[in-house]
């Protein structure tokens, strides 16, 4: 968190050159400095498009909003609410009991005032317009305050990595990834002229 998705910044903020010392990788997508989470990193350029093609890839997030949702606002995020770009796509959501006890402490902890209820909810939505679960989440009255992205496409955050650190591709990863980059979405067909 506090990280830039990018590997050079001209303004010498923190990237991810701190942290990933693996040659020629660059990022698929990005997370914003406030987010923490699932992030792929890839050396084929030709994976790039497909997975952030308007396919529409699932990803799944943790987020932690301020209060507790009720039905309607549920509902509303399942129905995909309208923003100022757009409504969104419907999406997947429901209340976890608390924060799952896999995650990691986050730094700095994120606000907290006693008369102020937290609630976790998972959300799974499956474009990708910039900063959309946050302004998903505030469109209903639910501001996030804590947002982990958990799965992109085929890819799953292993919950035993600690924040900060970084794994390999499994073979099955790499496979359905090479599958998906055959498949072709985002590819364009020639046309034939007559």
């Amino acid at each position: 968190m506090g990280v830039l998705t990018r590997f050079t910044d001209h303004d010498q903020r923190d990237t991810l050159a701190g942290y990933i010392k693996v040659p020629d990788v660059y990022p698929v997508g990005r997370l914003d400095k406030d987010s923490e989470g699932l992030l792929l990193l890839t050396d084929r350029g030709s994976l790039v498009k497909p997975l952030l093609s308007p396919g529409k890839k699932e990803k799944k997030y943790l987020v932690c909003v301020e209060g507790e949702p009720t039905a309607e606002q549920l509902d509303a995020l399942r129905a995909g609410p309208t923003l100022k770009d757009g409504k969104t796509d419907p999406g997947f959501v429901r209340s976890l009991p608390g924060e799952p006890e896999w995650l990691w402490e986050r730094v700095p902890p994120i606000r907290f005032r006693k008369s102020v209820p937290v609630s976790w909810l998972e959300l799974v939505i499956s474009e990708g317009r910039n900063r959309q679960v946050r302004r998903m989440t505030a469109a209903v009255g639910l501001p996030t305050l804590r947002l982990i992205r958990t799965e992109f496409a085929h890819f799953k955050l292993s919950p035993e990595l600690a924040c900060g650190e970084w794994r390999e591709a499994t073979a099955a990863e790499k496979a359905a990834a090479l599958a998906l980059e055959k498949s072709g979405p985002g590819r364009r067909r020639k046309r034939r002229r007559r």
